[in-house]
């Protein structure tokens, strides 16, 4: 990635994690972030990452905010001064989900690991 790319990507989402803090206040939504940006080489897309906090609520907080892309592209074109405002693509940010899912195995491990060092 491009120093430009890596700038623009770092504007893009501290600017969109301040739209998502003053302006997408429906409670619905629960506890979202923006954990990510990514801008493509052109500048033209920008791939957006979200952590929702209650996983129940990921589908519905990525259909709201899908409905609202113009909405909060627009607040984007407003506050940075890009030649073009990148188009934005929304995805859940499983990563959370990821970890978790490692933790569980390592503690497996070493649970198992415990059990075999007592029966020695």
């Amino acid at each position: 990635m491009s120093l430009r790319q890596e700038k623009i990507s770092s504007l893009v989402k501290e600017t969109l994690s301040l739209i998502f803090l003053e302006k997408i206040t429906d409670p619905q939504l629960g506890l979202v972030t923006i954990t990510s940006a990514k801008v493509t080489p052109d500048l033209k897309i920008a791939k957006v990452y979200l952590s929702v906090y209650e996983k129940e609520k990921r589908k519905y907080a990525l259909e709201h905010i899908e409905s609202m892309k113009g909405y909060i592209r627009s607040e984007l074109a407003k506050r940075v001064s890009l030649r073009i405002t990148p188009e934005l693509h929304f995805y859940i940010d499983d990563t959370q989900d990821y970890v978790e899912k490692m933790n569980k195995i390592f503690s497996s491990i070493k649970n198992d690991n415990n059990k075999t060092d007592e029966n020695i």
